[in-house]
């Protein structure tokens, strides 16, 4: 069973850690769907003696109670009230994918907490002004995301199936996807490493409920609460050219709006490329700030 707080609403959050408790705090966003065990293999996070690692499951995953009508901003508010309850004055965020634009949000709305943040294979805002949001998107994404806006009754239900059937074969959600998959993310996830920890991670995400899938995916699309463009701490954008999860229009209007962004870009990498980059990632994040 994970530690756990109780927020000011009643909700419970559950968290975990692991690494050096006296080492450099990061906290982990997980993706969509996700949770807690989902961002960093646990042979990474033991390479790293000097690092504190805390990872916690976002609102309606896995052991933490639903928030409904969360926005992307809130996780400010929960990643400062763990960082609370821990003692940490300081810390570095790190998040992939669904759980990137959530450590945009910390670095934005905790400016005096966030020492540096980064957002791997991260979507931008859907108000982006000038961007073509689902250009370049797989076909699938598109579809559902589309499904989302039009019809959430009907997309609730379809993820609640969608739930069901990962819990009972988490291996059949990464055959799902496949079609919007490279060469490359089909060889990452194949690895015995990354495909247990993913597994896992689904698994656990959605025991109980799809309803932190349906939250996040409602929350990426709708206003996140912040505006990235004023965000003033050091922020590393890492993104695989190849992305179709993420398209690289997105990557790209980031590192133009961010002020200190620090864009990195893999021009043969796709989505879970970004397990590749953690290692440079992780170096950059406990490193002593400029």
């Amino acid at each position: 069973m994970p530690s756990g707080i109780r927020m000011r609403d009643g909700r419970r959050l559950a968290f975990e850690e692991w690494g050096d408790p006296g080492g450099t705090p990061v906290v982990l966003l997980h993706g969509t769907p996700g949770g807690r065990h989902g961002v960093v293999p646990p042979e990474l996070m033991a390479a790293r003696p000097g690092v504190r690692f805390i990872a916690y499951d976002r609102p309606g995953y896995g052991d933490s109670d639903r928030g409904p009508g969360r926005r992307i901003a809130h996780a400010a508010r929960d990643v400062s009230a763990l960082a609370d309850a821990l003692g940490l004055e300081r810390f570095a965020v790190l998040g992939r994918a669904g759980g990137a634009p959530h450590a945009l949000a910390c670095a934005a709305l905790l400016p005096r907490r966030v020492r540096r943040a980064a957002a791997m294979a991260t979507l931008a805002p859907p108000v982006a002004e000038g961007l073509s949001w689902f250009e370049g998107m797989a076909v699938s994404c598109v579809e559902d995301f589309t499904r989302a806006l039009t019809d959430p009754v009907d997309y609730a239900d379809r993820l609640a199936a969608r739930a069901t059937a990962i819990r009972a074969d988490p291996a059949q959600f990464l055959a799902s996807i496949r079609d919007g998959l490279t060469d490359s993310d089909r060889r990452i996830i194949s690895a015995p490493a990354e495909s247990d920890m993913l597994l896992r991670d689904y698994r656990e995400a959605l025991r109980t409920s799809a309803y932190g899938w349906l939250d996040d995916n409602l929350a990426l699309l709708s206003h996140w609460g912040f505006d990235p463009t004023l965000i003033t701490r050091p922020v590393l954008l890492w993104h695989g050219a190849m992305d179709t999860f993420s398209p690289l229009g997105h990557f790209e209007w980031l590192a133009q709006h961010i002020p200190r962004a620090r864009p990195v870009l893999d021009p043969k990498g796709s989505h879970f490329s970004s397990l590749e980059a953690l290692p440079d990632v992780l170096d950059w994040l406990s490193a002593a700030p400029l």
